[in-house]
C-alpha cells in the first residue's frame, strides 16, 4: 500500500451526524440487531457530540467506517477511561485496513484527550475484530484472577 492508499481518518463534527446515524444503522441492520433508525440516532448523535464526552471517527472517503468513544472521569486516577462504544467498516471496505487506521487513530485520540486505558465489549465469535483488537495491543481480560473471560451483562430500565 503507498501513502497515497493510506486510509484516511478524522475526527467527526457535529454535521457529520447524519453520516455517523446511517453507519450505526447499517451496523446494527447486519448484525440484527435493533435500530431506531438512521435519523433517531443521528439527532442523539448530534447531543453526544455537542457534550464532548462522545468522539466519532470517519474513515475513507463515504465515509466507509466508524469508531465511537466514550469518556469519563476514572475511578482509580485522575485520567479518563475511554470505551470503544462502536467500531464499523461497510462490508464493501473490508480488507482495506480502515479497522486498523481507525483502531490507531482511536488509541490516538485517546490519550490526547487524557485518557489511561482504553476497553471495549465484542464476543468471540467476531473473530477477525478480535484479531484487530489483540493486533494493536488490547487483551482480553479475565475475571479474578482464575482466565474466566469477563462476561458483560446489561439490562434495559
Amino acid at each position: 500500500m503507498s501513502a497515497s492508499d493510506e486510509p484516511v481518518v478524522r475526527r467527526a463534527q457535529i454535521a457529520d451526524a447524519d453520516a455517523i446515524g446511517e453507519l450505526l444503522h447499517a451496523f446494527n441492520s447486519e448484525f440484527g440487531d435493533p435500530t431506531p433508525g438512521p435519523r433517531r440516532i443521528a439527532e442523539r448523535m448530534r447531543k453526544l457530540l455537542a457534550s464532548g464526552e462522545t468522539a466519532a471517527l470517519l474513515a475513507g472517503p463515504g465515509p466507509d467506517g466508524l469508531a465511537v468513544l466514550r469518556f469519563r472521569p476514572a475511578i482509580f486516577s485522575d485520567g479518563l477511561e475511554c470505551y470503544l462504544a462502536e467500531l464499523y467498516v461497510v462490508p464493501a471496505s473490508r480488507g482495506r485496513g480502515l479497522g486498523r487506521a481507525l483502531m490507531d487513530a482511536a488509541i490516538a485520540l485517546a490519550r490526547e484527550q487524557g485518557a489511561d486505558h482504553m476497553e471495549l465489549d465484542t464476543t468471540e465469535a467476531d473473530v477477525a475484530a478480535c484479531a484487530l483488537y489483540e493486533s494493536v495491543g488490547l487483551r482480553k481480560r479475565s475475571g479474578a484472577g482464575d482466565g474466566a473471560l469477563s462476561l458483560h451483562y446489561e439490562r434495559e430500565l
